[in-house]
């Protein structure tokens, strides 16, 4: 499941043209931020913390009491300010490679809350836990590289981002009305009509520091797509082997 690769191109720019316009573009215009370089992650960006309020005056935000969120920097003024709202934040572990393969940031268990939405933080102040001890998610964080006006994400290419909500679609922790968002810099908006996938997750919510966006819904994935996933990827996720066996 790897959201650079999957989507045939032309139906749309590929998505390796578009990131890498991104990361030049922001690291050019001086709007990129720690850390350096921009590429090749999920980039920080001037803003990220405007971005994270606008977000949290949304009402899927208000509404939401356990979000899922990804590790990385631009979001984690999103992360701090979901656990100051009294909120339970879950993240993956890396390449969801452990049996217990979500850490879970309980804001009644944490005392320093800093420390504990930090990437390296995160592992030592948060609970490691396993899908049955997984919480309903009520909205999920993306970090993206860019988005389209219309809700087309694209990720660094690895697609993890997808699959973790692939995986959370099939554990009943996610559904077709849990909201989607995600938080960018106005620079990674793209007007391309970029090649996506069936299996590639469409964002509900998309936050500038500016706007919020609002894109028209499309059907999201249903489930993990077993055809994308070669015996590597299955043998490297516990969680994959449980879910095809059950």
């Amino acid at each position: 499941m790897d959201d650079s690769d999957t989507a045939d191109a032309a139906d749309g720019v590929d998505k390796e043209t578009i990131r890498e316009c991104v990361w030049d573009d922001l690291e050019e215009s001086g709007e990129a931020r720690f850390p350096f370089p921009p590429h090749g992650r999920i980039p920080n960006f001037a803003g990220a913390d405007d971005a994270a309020e606008r977000l949290a005056e949304q009402p899927e935000w208000r509404d939401a009491t356990t979000i899922k969120a990804n590790p990385d920097a631009p979001q984690l003024p999103v992360r701090r300010a979901a656990l100051r709202a009294g909120k339970t934040v879950y993240m993956a572990v890396p390449r969801l490679a452990d049996e217990k393969c979500f850490l879970k940031l309980d804001p009644d268990e944490l005392s320093d809350y800093d420390a504990a939405t930090t990437v390296s933080g995160s592992s030592e102040h948060g609970e490691q836990v396993g899908p049955d001890a997984v919480e309903e998610i009520d909205l999920i964080v993306s970090g993206s590289v860019a988005v389209t006006e219309n809700g087309g994400r694209i990720g660094k290419g690895e697609g993890y981002s997808d699959l973790e909500y692939a995986i959370l679609r099939g554990l009943g922790l996610v559904d077709e009305s849990t909201a989607v968002a995600t938080t960018v810099h106005e620079r990674q908006l793209v007007d391309d009509t970029v090649a996506i996938g069936d299996h590639d997750v469409s964002m509900d919510l998309v936050v500038t520091p500016e706007r919020t966006i609002r894109p028209e819904s499309r059907a999201q994935p249903s489930g993990i797509d077993w055809d994308l996933l070669d015996e590597e990827r299955l043998e490297e996720i516990p969680v994959l082997r449980r879910l095809q066996s059950s």
